[in-house]
């Protein structure tokens, strides 16, 4: 599954890693919608805000700022309180979908083994 070795795969061109790089950042964009989604839908069926009001709470919990109204009553307070959790661990999965790429191909490219390093290596 894993090598530790060097590796006989070259290298993505650049047109394709900035391929794998943009996809990768429409993935980080998906994460955001949905979870966005979500907390819109929740702000607006427990606590009863209208839809600015829910996007404006939504977003300031996803963004890492803490909620702006008050909830109004228990149910929605347990949402907020599992929506900002949620918000945490979609914020670290959505850094490490957009990190992801780079990150191998730096690893990848401290692994390749040149051909003056076979040579090397053989005699």
């Amino acid at each position: 599954m894993f090598s530790i070795g060097p590796t006989d795969k070259p290298l993505l061109s650049a047109k394709k890693f900035y391929k794998k790089l943009f996809n990768n950042f429409l993935i980080a964009v998906l994460f955001i919608l949905i979870s966005l989604c979500i907390g819109i839908s929740g702000y607006m069926l427990l606590a009863k805000m209208s839809f600015t009001d829910a996007l404006l709470n939504a977003s300031m919990i996803l963004g890492g700022m803490g909620p702006v109204d008050t909830m109004p009553n228990t149910a929605s307070k347990y949402f907020a309180s599992f929506y900002a959790l949620f918000s945490g661990i979609t914020f670290l999965s959505t850094v490490v979908v957009l990190v992801a790429p780079i990150v191998h191909r730096v690893m990848h490219k401290f692994h390749l083994e040149t051909e003056d390093d076979e040579e090397r290596d053989e005699k």
